[in-house]
This record gives C-alpha cells, structure tokens and sequence, in this order.
C-alpha cells in the first residue's frame, strides 16, 4: 500500500516494506513550453556525508550521480539517463538504488531536479507541471510512497523533490519539496563539489 507524502513529511522505507533491498526513484512532470522551445529538466543524485554542522556535502565528485555519469562509485545508484522532453507517460527518469551496495560513509542522498540552461533560455519551474517523486519496490514493483510537488516554484530553477536518508542503520525517505535559484552546477558547488 502506498503513502502520500506531504511537504517535510519523513517515511521509514524498511519498515514499510520489510525485507526491502533495492529502491526505484521515479520522477515526473510535464512542460509546459511554448512551440517549439527546448525545456529539458535534469535530474540527479548526490551522495553525501554530513560535515561538522551536520549538513549534507558530497563525498567526492565522482558521488555526483546524473545523465553524464550514470552510476555511483560503488555501483550502488544508477541513473537511467536523459529524458529531454517530459512529455511520455509515467516516469520521466528513474534513479535505482540498490540499498546494501550504498557505501557505509554515505548516509544521505538529495534527489534534484535542475532546467538545462535555464537562466539562458529564462525558464523556470512555472512551465513545469504534475511534478512528482514515487518511491518503489524495485524487486516488486510496488509504490512505497509517492509525493506530488503541488506549491508555486514558479520563480525556480532547481528543486529538491526528497531526500534518502539512513538513520540507526535503516533507510528513509524524505519529501522536501524545496526551491531554489540556482543552476546544477552551483547546487554541485553548494553541496561541496567542484565543476
């Protein structure tokens, strides 16, 4: 059975589904463009420890998980690539997680979904629509959890749609729902890495 999840809203994914081994991450959304204009949304995954003041920072670059780098150093996260319109049915992309692979050092995940070149071509999330994170079973196939991005982001170019997580030794998942003026390479920069 699946949960709702409402903005800050937290979920234990192991003891919602017992037994659970890998995670399927699936975003979606629809663009609202004008014809003919390119409006391509990228999603991505950082692996992150926590610094001194218990903020996430990625550790290393090659921790940074999206359409040009599909798979984690530890083989645990893989990204299934680019979708450049958003405009197929069901998930737009997909990041799997296969939770006993995820190195020890590792013990959150921001999930973000940033606009190619948006400042540019001056885009912002109010073109995007239906947004929304499901978090699935991968072995079965059921949805665990599903939250649905439904506030104003019309003045940002980058969200955070949720956040894995692993508290006292268990996985968690996170909706954050948060905004941000920001590009992909200043949310990588913002996190700890170098572009």
């Amino acid at each position: 059975m699946s949960t709702t999840l409402e903005t800050g809203h937290r979920i234990n994914l192991e003891k919602t589904a017992p037994g659970l081994k890998r995670v399927r991450i699936g975003l979606g959304w629809k663009v609202n463009a004008a014809e003919g204009q390119a409006f391509d949304l990228d999603s991505s995954v950082f692996l992150c420890r926590k610094d001194a003041d218990d903020h996430p920072v990625m550790i290393s670059n090659a921790h940074f998980v999206y359409y040009n780098h599909t798979t984690s150093p530890d083989g645990a996260v893989v990204h299934s690539g680019d979708n450049r319109t958003g405009d197929k049915d069901g998930d737009d992309e997909v990041i799997i997680v296969d939770l006993a692979k995820v190195e020890a050092a590792v013990v959150e995940m921001p999930i973000v979904v940033t606009i190619h070149d948006a400042e540019v071509r001056k885009q912002n999330f109010g073109r995007v629509s239906g947004a929304y994170v499901k978090v699935y079973n991968d072995d079965t196939g059921e949805t665990i959890a599903q939250y649905d991005l439904n506030e104003d982001y019309s003045d940002k170019t980058a969200l955070q749609f949720g956040s894995l997580y692993r508290r006292d030794g268990e996985w968690r998942f996170q909706a954050v729902g948060a905004g941000f003026k920001l590009n992909l390479a200043t949310f990588i920069r913002k996190l700890g890495g170098t572009v």
